[in-house]
């Protein structure tokens, strides 16, 4: 009975020798993966502007966010900042340019330009993507505003007597459209991204606003990737927004008769977001996973901060 007993206690040590040894085992492997190959991370990302707001009546589609998209090492023991850019307003009922959208940032590593305003009666801000000229009786034909290289494209021009047709913001995709005598610039297309799994358009320039003044009633169409319609008889003609978050321009508003300048719409906020091969090494944004990638969605402003060393480690 004592040599049972005895023989037990053998069997019960030496199962916790065993298991304090297997423990002992991964965490020290843990920790040789923390310290040596999980400092520095591969991580893709996606920088998107905020956006530029439409203009005011004959006015012109405010300037998709710059979009910038690629690969860059992160240091997974650093906190980096994440500004989210904000989209512009649109001109306010009346005449006038919208307002130009903020940049977006990733930390020190990545900086998008925020959209270019919507020209209202005069020529388009330059931006990320330039904002559509808007247009006026009597106006010239204004010069196409200009969009950051490597981020997105020209703003559309207007033509002159005697239909005034405004142009649309361009797009990370392509330049804005040139107002026609029957149809009002429509924005430029944007790009798409899979960076989050799913295959989606971000940064389209917003479409001019219509006019019933002098017969241009179809309104341009806004830039897949978030950019909004031009005025139109349905909004009264004011100028439709871009989607938050999505890079997406501002519409330009409409004219009506009686001589009213109606408002343009407001650009689009825009996005930030990272991706890496798991295991997690941050936290901030919206994670989500794909596949074998942790995902950051940043749609506002924020930080991504590494995990405290424990967490790392189990």
């Amino acid at each position: 009975m004592v040599f049972f007993k005895e023989r037990s206690w053998i069997i019960t040590a030496s199962f916790f020798v065993v298991t304090a040894a297997a423990l002992a085992a991964f965490v020290w492997t843990r920790l040789q993966t923390v310290n040596t190959g999980l400092q520095t991370v591969t991580a893709s990302y996606l920088v998107v502007a905020g956006v530029g707001g439409g203009g005011s009546a004959f006015g012109g589609g405010g300037g998709a966010g710059g979009f910038q998209a690629g690969t860059t090492s992160l240091n997974s023991t650093l906190f980096y900042t994440v500004t989210v850019g904000d989209g512009g307003s649109g001109a306010p009922k009346g005449g006038g340019n919208g307002v130009k959208g903020s940049n977006s940032q990733l930390g020190s590593l990545i900086a998008s330009v925020g959209g270019g305003y919507g020209g209202g009666g005069n020529s388009g801000g330059a931006g990320g993507s330039g904002g559509g000229a808007g247009t006026a009786g009597g106006a010239p034909v204004y010069s196409a505003a200009l969009g950051t290289a490597g981020q997105g494209n020209n703003g559309g021009q207007n033509i002159g007597s005697p239909n005034y047709g405004a142009g649309g913001g361009g797009g990370a995709g392509a330049v804005g459209g040139t107002g026609t005598t029957s149809r009002e610039g429509a924005g430029g297309v944007g790009l798409t991204s899979s960076i989050t799994g799913t295959s989606t358009y971000y940064a389209g320039g917003g479409g001019a606003g219509a006019t019933t003044a002098f017969g241009i009633t179809t309104p341009g169409a806004g830039g897949n990737g978030g950019g909004g319609s031009g005025g139109d008889s349905s909004s009264s003609y004011i100028g439709y927004s871009g989607t938050a978050n999505s890079g997406g321009g501002g519409g330009g508003g409409g004219y009506t008769s009686g001589a009213i300048w109606q408002a343009g719409g407001k650009g689009g906020s825009g996005i930030v977001i990272i991706s890496y091969p798991a295991p997690q090494q941050f936290s901030g944004g919206v994670v989500t996973r794909s596949g074998f990638n942790v995902i950051h969605s940043f749609k506002e402003s924020g930080t991504l901060s590494p995990l405290s060393f424990l967490q790392r480690v189990f």
